[in-house]
């Protein structure tokens, strides 16, 4: 090239200089494409198929088993009725669950034609509109010692309530799409700041596997069914408590982000068909096998684990027999 170089005149010299220039440009480019970090790839391991979707309107009141269910940020939806967006509460605004009123399991709660209606035994079935009016008082609530609002359901729902329960008091309270919601991470530091409920525990999706419940019960002389531990999504073709080990998964075109184990109270003890607590079983059993590493005290303190619960990540659309993948990341 000197000799190309020393012929050449001003101008062609600045042109070979710029080719020069260019050339070790690409290079280093090249050598930096080639070394640099490399995005990492998705791989989906199948760990599940799920088997029954569960939304529960009322907090601590029976379930709704469907077929599909849409996936939001807090929590499944079906149509009107959105996991845990109604609420029992003390005329001084502090939460009733089944740990204090345990024939709250026994009421159901559907949806028919824009009302939330309410079934109970020999009671007879009331209704209540999904969209109440603006006159209606919005109460301020506690939550797990957290402050959250809900929009009063009025007074003939609350007498329904207190009769069948035979209790002080009731009210039923309606969380509104403009109402704060509580922040996970109020109640167990490892949520994201991100993550919200209404009146959920603490997160927006709870998933149990069939294997786990089958170990359980083959250390119970009364079987514990499915409805003492109230998951969202109850998934088959797995191992028992392999879903305690799943982070990231995609069902449908959900992903989700598993966050803790749940730490089991005396609820699960009440008795789905009954509506008698027994504050033993199936808890004493899950204690004898089920309690968390000593790490792990500081979260779970003496609650047996059973269950795992996840945040959203991308919402969507899940359904009965979707697979459970495993997101793993190469």
């Amino acid at each position: 090239m000197s000799g190309l170089w020393s012929a050449a005149g001003p101008a062609q010299q600045g042109w070979l200089w710029g080719a020069a220039a260019l050339l070790a440009l690409g290079t280093l480019l090249g050598a930096w494409r080639w070394a640099g970090p490399r995005r990492r790839r998705r791989r989906l391991q199948r760990v599940g198929t799920v088997l029954r979707l569960f939304v529960y309107p009322v907090k601590s009141c029976r379930g709704v088993s469907v077929r599909r269910a849409q996936v939001t940020p807090m929590g499944l939806r079906s149509g009107e009725l959105r996991d845990r967006f109604w609420l029992v509460i003390r005329e001084d605004g502090h939460m009733v669950t089944a740990r204090q009123e345990p024939r709250l399991v026994l009421i159901s709660a559907t949806c028919e034609n824009g009302d939330l209606v309410l079934e109970a035994g020999d009671m007879e079935k009331i209704s209540v509109p999904v969209k109440l009016s603006k006159k209606n008082p919005v109460r301020n609530c506690r939550v797990f010692g957290q402050d959250i609002q809900g929009r009063d359901c009025g007074d003939e729902v609350a007498q329904w309530l207190t009769t069948f329960l035979n209790s002080e008091p009731c009210r039923l309270v309606h969380f509104e799409p403009s109402m704060v919601p509580r922040k996970s991470k109020d109640t167990i530091t490892l949520f994201r700041n991100t993550d919200e409920v209404a009146y959920p525990d603490c997160s927006p999706v709870l998933i149990i596997s069939e294997a786990s419940m089958d170990d359980l019960n083959t250390r119970l002389e009364k079987k514990a069914k499915i409805q003492n531990f109230r998951p969202n999504i109850f998934v088959t073709d797995c191992s028992a408590f392999e879903e305690d080990t799943w982070e990231d998964i995609l069902i449908g075109d959900v992903e989700m982000k598993g966050t803790v184990c749940c730490g089991r109270c005396i609820l699960t003890t009440v008795n789905p068909d009954t509506g008698v607590i027994d504050r033993k079983e199936p808890l004493e059993t899950l204690k004898s096998y089920r309690l968390c590493d000593p790490s792990e005290k500081h979260i779970y303190k003496t609650s047996p684990l059973f269950g795992k619960y996840f945040a959203v990540d991308k919402t969507g659309t899940i359904q009965v027999g979707d697979p459970v993948y495993k997101m793993v990341w190469e």
